[in-house]
C-alpha cells in the first residue's frame, strides 16, 4: 500500500485503540464506583442510562452528519469527547455524584456512538483501497485496548489506588493521542453518498432481506460484547463470588480472548468464509455464556469467559464487511448495520441491569444467549445463499468523493 493508506490505517489503529482503554477502564472500576456512590445494581443501570442516551443521540446522528460533513470531522469529534469523558467520570464518582457519572457516560456514548460509526466507514474504505480484511484488525485495536485497559485497571483496584485519579490519567493520555491521529484521515470520505445514501436501485437499504440478517447477526454479537464490556466484572463479583481484583481479572481474560480472536480471525476467514465463522462465532460464545449462567462453579466460570470472548471477538466487524459487500451504496449499507450494533453495545446492556436487579446478573444473560442463537441461525441462512460479487473497480466505491481523495 502507498504511504498515506499505511499512515491512516496505522492513525485508525490508534483510534480504535483508545475508546477500548476508555470503557475498560471504567468497566474494570464498576465496582469502586458504585461502592463511591453507594448505588444498587437498579440505580447503578440508571447510571448507564447515560451511556444509552448519549450513544442514541451520537447513532442516530452519525448517518447524516457525515453525509453534511465526511468521516474525518465526526470522528475528531466523537474521539476527543470520548478522551474527556473518563475524567467527567471520575470526578463523579469522587464526589458521589451519580449525576455527573452519568454525564460523562453520556458523553463517552455520544463520542463512541457516533464517532466510531464514521470510523467503521473508514475502515471500510481501507478495505476497498488494499483489497483485504482490516476491520477484524482494527477492532482487535479495540480489544486490545481493552486489554491494556483492564490489565492496568486490576493492578490499580488490587492496590486500592483511587478510580477518580485513574480515570483522570487515562483522559489525560488518550486526548493528544486521539488529536495526532485524526490529522491522517483523508477529507471528503462519505460525502458523496448524500443524495443517494439510504437506498439502492431505488429500494431503501433496510428492505433489503440479505442486510437485515446480517443487521440481525450484529445486534445478538455486539450484544454479547457489550454485555460484558459493561457487567462482566460486577457479574463474577455477585453472581459467582469473586472478589473485586478476581472480577476485574475475569475481565482481562475476556479482553485477551477477544483481542486474540481478532488478530488471528483473517486465516479462518480466508479457509471458511464470513457466514460460516459467523454462525461458529455465535455457537461459541453463546456455549461460554451458557456456562457462566449455568454452572455454579468460579473455576468454570472462569474459563467459559474464554470461550464468550472467543466467540463475540469476529462478529461486528466481520459482518460489517459483509454489509459493505451486500449490494449497492456501501457507505449506507456500513452506516445502517453500525448503527445497529452500536445501539445493540451501548444500549443493551443497561436494560440487562433491571433484569438483574430482578433475577440476578446471571439470569439476565438469558436474553444474550436466545439472540446468539437466533444469530446462528442468521448466518448459517446466509452461507448458504450466493454473495454478491463484490464491486472490481476499487476507484468506483460509492464512499469517497473522488474530487476530494
Amino acid at each position: 500500500m502507498d504511504r498515506a493508506t499505511a499512515r491512516r490505517r496505522l492513525a485508525l489503529f490508534a483510534l480504535f485503540f483508545l475508546p477500548g482503554l476508555g470503557i475498560s477502564s471504567w468497566v474494570t472500576r464498576t465496582p469502586d464506583i458504585r461502592d463511591l456512590l453507594g448505588a444498587s445494581t437498579a440505580e447503578m443501570g440508571l447510571v448507564l442510562f447515560g451511556l444509552s442516551a448519549g450513544s442514541m443521540i451520537g447513532i442516530l446522528g452519525s448517518g447524516a452528519l457525515v453525509r453534511r460533513f465526511g468521516t474525518r470531522p465526526i470522528v475528531t469529534v466523537g474521539i476527543a469527547a470520548t478522551a474527556l469523558s473518563t475524567p467527567i467520570v471520575g470526578l463523579g464518582a469522587a464526589a458521589s455524584q451519580s449525576a455527573l457519572v452519568a454525564a460523562g457516560l453520556a458523553l463517552f456514548g455520544l463520542g463512541m456512538g457516533g464517532g466510531e460509526v464514521a470510523m467503521n466507514i473508514e475502515g471500510a474504505d481501507v478495505e476497498r483501497v488494499i483489497r483485504r480484511p482490516v476491520l477484524p484488525t482494527m477492532h482487535g485495536f479495540f480489544s486490545l485496548g481493552t486489554v491494556v485497559g483492564a490489565v492496568i485497571g486490576m493492578i490499580l483496584t488490587a492496590v486500592a489506588f483511587p478510580a477518580s485519579w485513574h480515570l483522570l490519567v487515562i483522559g489525560l493520555i488518550s486526548l493528544p493521542v486521539a488529536l495526532t491521529a485524526v490529522r491522517h484521515l483523508p477529507h471528503g470520505l462519505g460525502r458523496a453518498c448524500a443524495a443517494e445514501h439510504g437506498s439502492a436501485g431505488g429500494r431503501p437499504v433496510w428492505r433489503d432481506p440479505r442486510l437485515l440478517l446480517i443487521g440481525a447477526i450484529v445486534l445478538a454479537m455486539a450484544l454479547a460484547e457489550g454485555s460484558a464490556n459493561d457487567w462482566l466484572p460486577l457479574l463474577m463479583v455477585d453472581g459467582h463470588g469473586f472478589d473485586p481484583a478476581l472480577g476485574s481479572a475475569v475481565y482481562v481474560v475476556f479482553s485477551a480472548a477477544m483481542t486474540v480472536g481478532r488478530f488471528t480471525g483473517d486465516r479462518f476467514l480466508d479457509r471458511f468464509g464470513r457466514f460460516p465463522v459467523l454462525a461458529a462465532s455465535a455457537l461459541v460464545g453463546g456455549a461460554g455464556i451458557l456456562l457462566v449462567v449455568a454452572v455454579d462453579n468460579q473455576i468454570v466460570a472462569g474459563a467459559a469467559v474464554l470461550l464468550w470472548g472467543l466467540g463475540a471477538a469476529l462478529g461486528f466487524p466481520v459482518a460489517l464487511s459483509a454489509a459493505g459487500d451486500s449490494g449497492d451504496d456501501a457507505a449506507a449499507r456500513v452506516s445502517l448495520v453500525a448503527t445497529v450494533g452500536y445501539v445493540a453495545f451501548l444500549v443493551g446492556p443497561p436494560g440487562l441491569g433491571f433484569l438483574g436487579d430482578h433475577y440476578g446478573l446471571r439470569n439476565a444473560m438469558i436474553p444474550v444467549l436466545t439472540l446468539l442463537a437466533v444469530a446462528a441461525v442468521a448466518a448459517s441462512s446466509l452461507a448458504r445463499t450466493r454473495r454478491p460479487d463484490p464491486d472490481p473497480d476499487p476507484d468506483s466505491s460509492p464512499l469517497a468523493a473522488p474530487a476530494e481523495r
